[in-house]
């Protein structure tokens, strides 16, 4: 389970975000490539946008969800 404490600075500030537990799998990236995108020099993926959108927040709450590793949180707010 994702834990804000451990979220990466690079995150948009809202509720959405990525923590140190992920292992850059891109999958999060593949589902809502609007709203993630990848930290090339530390491997891992943040939020680069918060959604604004119903299908966007969809899309991401979809990313959450299938995480193998849970590293997306909904509550960084």
């Amino acid at each position: 389970m994702a834990n804000k404490e451990n979220k990466y600075a690079d995150n948009a500030a809202g509720a959405f975000f990525v923590d140190t537990q992920c292992i850059d799998c891109d999958l999060c990236r593949q589902t809502a490539p609007n709203n993630f995108d990848r930290n090339q020099s530390g491997g891992y993926s943040f939020l680069k946008k918060q959604p604004t959108t119903p299908e966007e927040e969809a899309l991401c709450k979809e990313a959450k969800e299938g995480c193998p590793v849970e590293a997306i949180g909904s509550d960084g707010a």
